[in-house]
């Protein structure tokens, strides 16, 4: 092993100073010993030795330059001096040619110059001479980092002519003691560390423009740390960074996607572009938090990057007067990236905290971050979202194959249920080949992708039904509720698409399945849904929304047995805008009260109030079609099917929505595939505002009105669209007061009306299984409970939500 030696020089005359290095190239200086009785040498230098006889280990030292940013190619590693040190020092200071550079001293009158070309570990002595208060510090800082302490910069002396410094005193951190502040106000009081060390190092300047140790007091009043809590010394954390630097420089390491300590940029935005670039990668966004700037040119001399849910949003007092408050979004995350400016010029990493203390986002769901929003949001609706969807179980898709296709495998046309009679409407030349054309295409890229094709009575292609893997697996998590829209006797001379609709557990619209009809009779509908069911792996819907029509009826009662039937109420309401239109131009006020007689009225007693009401003002009363539709009034009146669940579609209006959007190319003048094109960006936009309302879910809590442990438990459970009904419905049940309370057995008849209103609301309790029931049936067609049954639960001293009245198609967890 090489040996590393020390430039040594003094002041004494040259013939000295060589007469003395001869003696120590044939000598072998224990330090130990040497320290013991030459009390008065001014010198102490170190280097490493090995001997097949002796074994000894010392810590390397680093070599850096007055930046401490920039590190010297050339390694020095250096023993460790002190008291207890008992390895042995060859010196030759002829072969500096033959080993690594070391620091050269020279004796200089009564001090020891210690050059700042490199730095080294030795140990600071009165006398001793430094180039640079930088250098100075430096090496007092690796003395005591390997003793076990850590200094701070003390008493400064500056020069009032020039501002230079004078004198500067280095002392142990624990020296003096923290002043006593009355910190009432303080929640977590700072930790004591100050125990009154005297320790310290003291230089001054020399008229040679050197510094010199004026005094240096060794004793400390505490025990010094261990090797194993070395690294959390603020020294060390330097020394530390020091390395990172040295390796970066050294090593040329390249930047591999991560940040490491050193890390060096040309500029602080390109340390912000790559760690947000890093951010993408692993899920989280990035916010430009503290900035330290220069006093003298106003440049950034350090700055920190934060997660986006770094530190906890401040109370606003302004927050009284707001509607709708700002969702809460930090929650304390401590990871950070700090930066800080160079002598160099560039910025290096002085720290990097990678640990989060919240859940990341999906790859798939990173676009949508605020920091990664310069992303084309087309590429997450064309990519990624088909990428989360394609992958589902073969067995999912294997049984629609062969229930409507032939026992060899999958064929698109449905030989077995062919029309007996030619299709009522005609499709344009070539269209059929158009369609067949993009189907085939789609499943080439697809696999899950099915379509299936009927064929009337020569053999014509007539009737198509087509669903994705998405639109099937949103089917098996919110197919309890479908609204099948005839959307073509809406848009006149229309292309004949009809498509199944649901909502999902944000109450946003998706769909199930479309299908193009040229025929329009019993069989054809009777095929379509059997079609359906079959290709939704026999799984009928709960309940079926549709247009008044007695064919679609007569088809629903044969091929979903058991799915409850109800007339779409927007569809009864864009019916009677067409038969009716004539009053809008006679009144302004018509649409208004018309609107509010089909969707607005929950009570029976209440619909057949407005219902005449608006019969008597605008003198309807012998209006053939509406006293048609009122006799069917149980079929589409909300006031009706309350006992039935419809996922509150009749307020989501989503036909009207789907129309307006695909109304001109629904036209029969306007080519096929760009219908198909436009229905596709569709669904991408509604499968991307599901992803951005799930990434909302997991990045947001919905604020709470208050401390309640109801609501705790529901915001934890429901989708934030979900939670806001419900926590309106608890607001609510806050002004509802018990007028009246009966019992028999575990049953309990509760009166409850809003304060100051006369109408009463009948709830029921069971104690025995702590079911309750409304009279308002909003659970029952909604699947959210009521402010009435709310407030019996409260009266009833239950505080958390009872399972049974958690449907798991509002919950967080519905498509798990």
């Amino acid at each position: 092993m090489d040996c590393r030696e020390a430039d040594v020089s003094s002041h004494q005359p040259e013939e000295d100073v060589k007469v003395e290095l001869q003696k120590l190239l044939r000598v072998n200086i224990d330090v130990g010993q040497e320290r013991e009785s030459q009390k008065d040498s001014t010198v102490e230098t170190s280097s490493e030795s090995t001997d097949s006889e002796r074994d000894c280990q010392t810590p390397s030292v680093f070599s850096i330059d007055k930046s401490m940013g920039d590190i010297n190619n050339e390694e020095c590693q250096t023993l460790r001096v002190s008291s207890s040190n008992k390895c042995e020092m060859d010196v030759d200071g002829e072969q500096e040619s033959q080993s690594p550079r070391v620091p050269s001293m020279t004796a200089s009158g009564a001090g020891i110059l210690v050059k700042d070309e490199e730095v080294t570990f030795v140990i600071p002595k009165v006398g001793m001479e430094f180039e640079s208060e930088d250098h100075a510090y430096k090496c007092y800082s690796r003395y005591a980092v390997l003793e076990g302490f850590s200094i701070r910069k003390d008493f400064v002396n500056k020069s009032r002519i020039n501002g230079a410094v004078v004198s500067r005193r280095y002392t142990c951190y624990r020296q003096g003691y923290r002043p006593a502040k009355h910190n009432v106000n303080v929640r977590k009081s700072q930790q004591e560390t100050r125990t009154g060390c005297l320790a310290h190092m003291t230089i001054a300047r020399q008229p040679n423009g050197r510094f010199r140790v004026t005094h240096f007091e060794t004793k400390h009043n505490h025990e010094f740390v261990t090797q194993s809590t070395t690294h959390m010394l603020p020294s060390q954390k330097r020394l530390t960074f020091a390395q990172a630097v040295e390796a970066d420089l050294i090593n040329s390491s390249r930047m591999d996607g991560k940040p490491k300590l050193g890390m060096g940029f040309d500029s602080e935005d390109h340390a912000y572009e790559f760690y947000n670039a890093y951010a993408g990668q692993v899920g989280f966004s990035v916010r430009k938090d503290y900035v330290n700037r220069s006093k003298i040119d106003g440049a950034v001399a350090s700055r920190r990057f934060t997660c986006f849910r770094e530190g906890y949003r401040q109370k606003d007092k302004r927050d009284l007067n707001v509607k709708r408050s700002r969702k809460e979004t930090r929650i304390g995350c401590l990871a950070q990236l700090v930066i800080s400016r160079q002598s160099d010029g560039k910025y290096r990493v002085t720290h990097f905290e990678e640990k989060h203390n919240h859940d990341l986002v999906a790859a798939c769901r990173v676009r949508m971050l605020r920091s990664q929003k310069r992303l084309a949001v087309s590429q997450v609706a064309e990519g990624n979202v088909q990428n989360v969807f394609t992958i589902q179980p073969k067995s999912t898709f294997e049984l629609p194959h062969n229930a409507v296709g032939d026992e060899h495998g999958y064929n698109p046309i449905d030989y077995k249920s062919k029309l007996s009679f030619k299709h009522t409407r005609e499709m344009k030349e070539g269209e059929v080949e158009r369609i067949q054309q993009y189907f085939r295409s789609k499943q080439l890229k697809n696999p899950s992708f099915i379509y299936v094709m009927q064929l009337d009575a020569e053999d014509q292609i007539t009737n198509i039904f087509w669903a994705d893997s998405k639109m099937v697996v949103d089917y098996s998590d919110f197919g309890d509720v479908v609204c099948f829209d005839t959307t073509y006797k809406v848009v006149k001379d229309g292309r004949p698409f009809s498509p199944f609709i649901g909502v999902n557990h944000h109450k946003q619209m998706v769909i199930f399945g479309g299908a193009i009809l040229y025929d329009d009779t019993v069989e054809s509908f009777k095929w379509l849904f059997q079609t359906f069911v079959e290709v939704m792996s026999r799984k009928r819907p709960k309940t079926i929304l549709t247009d008044q029509d007695a064919v679609l009826a007569e088809a629903i009662a044969f091929a979903l047995p058991g799915t409850l039937h109800r007339i779409c109420v927007w569809h009864m309401y864009q019916k009677a805008l067409k038969q009716l239109h004539h009053m809008f131009v006679s009144s302004d006020c018509f649409k208004n009260d018309l609107c509010s007689c089909f969707f607005d009225h929950e009570e029976e007693e209440d619909f057949i109030q407005a219902w005449k009401v608006m019969l008597d003002v605008y003198g309807l009363w012998e209006n053939e079609w509406l006293n048609e539709i009122f006799k069917d009034r149980e079929k589409w009146a909300t006031a009706y099917r309350r006992h039935i669940f419809c996922a509150d579609i009749r307020r989501a209006q989503l036909c009207e929505c789907f129309t307006a959007n695909l109304r001109k190319y629904l036209k029969s003048d306007s080519d096929v595939l760009l219908f198909f094109k436009q229905l596709g960006k569709m669904v991408n936009d509604w499968h991307y505002k599901e992803l951005e309302a799930n990434y909302d879910m997991n990045q947001h809590m919905p604020k709470l009105m208050g401390d309640v442990i109801l609501l705790k438990h529901a915001r934890d459970v429901y989708t934030p669209k979900i939670f806001e009904l419900f926590q309106q419905e608890y607001e609510a049940c806050l002004n509802i007061v018990i007028n009246q309370c009966t019992g028999s057995g575990s049953l309990f008849e509760y009166k409850v009306s809003f304060y100051g209103q006369l109408r009463e609301y009948t709830v029921i309790y069971n104690l025995s299984d702590e079911t309750v029931m409304c009279s308002c049936m909003k659970f029952e067609y909604m699947g959210v409970l009521c402010s009435h049954a709310l407030k019996v639960l409260d009266y009833r001293n239950i505080k958390i939500l009872p399972d049974h009245y958690i449907l798991k198609r509002w919950t967080r967890d519905a498509r798990v």
